[in-house]
């Protein structure tokens, strides 16, 4: 059996799924890549909430399997829309890495006031604006390269993946770690999620070979929080789940688009989808999420 491993074409994509590709082999699973080129590649100068519920790096992807071109989706979890397409399933979430997000170029203290930091998330522009209303942050798109590439055109310092510099061998660019204790992760964020169709069998017992049953249970309480605010990356939330599958702790937080303001809650619990829906419901309801500047319209 040799599975077809549908991916997107940038250079982080295709690292990641040559680990998912080793991971299989060291199972006896041999596997090739299928290249898709998605939306957000396509149009990679257009910001984020262009595509806002689109899926933009993962329709194609998702859509490759869904036709029989290949086998398994590979995406970058954070990549994923809140809901499953129909006639797909989560199969596997491999062992996660560091979730954190990253500043490259300077430190959070090491930057003066007026710096400009430059970051395509909305939801890292609020967190830093929350700490740092002083600074000027502006939009960036493209793979690693281009957003490093910002450093040397008047740009002090971008935020990014810690997971993503390190996978591509850029660990020693990070000027500081952003701690998720506040800096609140992206759902999905430093795992990856491999999809596989609903009828699937034989592919699915491939793919089970290599979930991390600790990091599945995360991701699905950190969507199941995703599903219920209908929202993606480009609203200024996030969540982070830790523990294993008998004891997750979530973290979750809403903030104003201006940075102004934000709502945070940390639940502890057994079932994911339980506490991750929890989780949205006290912040958006509870503790007035939804009246948070730009979540009237989200």
């Amino acid at each position: 059996m040799t599975l077809r491993l549908a991916t997107r074409r940038s250079p982080l994509a295709r690292h990641q799924a040559e680990t998912v590709r080793g991971r299989l082999g060291d199972h006896g699973v041999d596997s090739v890549l299928v290249e898709v080129l998605t939306r957000g590649d396509r149009h990679s100068d257009r910001p984020l909430v262009d595509f806002a519920g689109q899926g933009a790096f993962a329709v194609e992807v998702q859509e490759a399997v869904l036709e029989g071109r290949a086998d398994v989706a590979v995406h970058s979890a954070k990549d994923l829309p809140g809901r499953t397409p129909a006639g797909l399933r989560l199969a596997a979430v491999p062992e996660r890495r560091d979730a954190a997000d990253a500043l490259v170029g300077r430190s959070l203290a090491g930057l003066a006031p007026g710096a400009t930091v430059a970051t395509g998330s909305p939801r890292r522009r609020a967190l830093l604006l929350e700490r740092r209303p002083d600074l000027s942050v502006v939009g960036l798109r493209g793979n690693m390269a281009t957003r490093l590439a910002a450093l040397s055109r008047g740009v002090d310092a971008i935020v990014a993946a810690a997971a993503a510099l390190e996978r591509l061998g850029l660990q020693d660019e990070i000027r500081e770690r952003l701690d998720p204790a506040w800096f609140i992760p992206q759902v999905g964020q430093g795992a990856l999620a491999l999809e596989c169709r609903e009828d699937d069998e034989e592919t699915g017992r491939a793919l089970a070979r290599i979930d991390d049953r600790a990091a599945h249970a995360a991701v699905r309480a950190e969507r199941a929080f995703l599903v219920e605010l209908g929202a993606g990356c480009t609203i200024p939330a996030g969540a982070h789940a830790t523990g294993d599958e008998e004891s997750l702790r979530i973290a979750g937080v809403m903030v104003g688009l201006d940075g102004g303001r934000s709502v945070r809650a940390t639940l502890a619990g057994a079932d994911p989808e339980s506490l991750g829906l929890v989780l949205a419901r006290r912040l958006r309801d509870d503790l007035g999420g939804a009246a948070l500047p730009g979540w009237g319209t989200a």
